[in-house]
């Protein structure tokens, strides 16, 4: 596994090598001892998979408030999305900033989400399988949601959304203290 943070510290890219042979490919996709060589979180309490039909869905920008916040790492397994965080912690001096990274079947890259982190992604093509390994459980009433458009982040999405939740889509404008 190669790491490369973010200009978001505690946020990687993480791309799996792949050794090949005429049989295929092989690659490790975790690795607790390494992630915790770089300071990770290796508790693994889901592993979620959403799989989306059409080009332009939206999902997010989800997090959990305190004290249910969760690390993810997330890869796409089938198609292409871009991917955005946010970070969302107050103390840091990215707070509000956020980055965005294509992960596809393709390019075998996953990127690691750190606590109190904002998540979501668009599909850069239709039938998309995107497969989570969250560090907490979903909490319900913990979740809050970030719109995908809000003016404080300027979030440059590749293209138009064209499905998404109304829930994602009627979020009021975030207010940082509400956090």
């Amino acid at each position: 596994m190669i790491f490369t943070e973010t200009k978001l510290k505690g946020a990687f890219i993480i791309e799996i090598q792949r050794m090949e042979d005429e049989r295929g490919s092989f690659g490790r996709s975790w690795c607790a001892k390494e992630m915790k060589e770089y300071g990770l979180n290796t508790n693994i309490s889901q592993a979620n998979v959403s799989f989306n039909k059409s080009k332009g869905t939206l999902r997010g920008m989800h997090y959990q408030i305190a004290p249910y916040q969760e690390a993810k790492l997330v890869r796409c397994s089938m198609g292409s999305i871009y991917d955005v965080i946010i970070d969302l912690r107050k103390d840091s001096p990215t707070f509000k900033q956020w980055i965005g990274v294509e992960l596809s079947q393709e390019n075998y890259k996953m990127l690691y989400v750190p606590e109190d982190f904002a998540h979501g992604f668009i599909t850069l093509e239709d039938n998309c399988e995107i497969s989570y390994l969250m560090s907490e459980f979903y909490v319900p009433g913990a979740g809050a949601t970030i719109r995908w458009n809000d003016p404080m982040f300027a979030i440059e999405w590749p293209i138009e959304p064209k499905v998404m939740s109304e829930k994602d889509k009627l979020q009021p404008d975030f207010i940082p203290d509400k956090k």
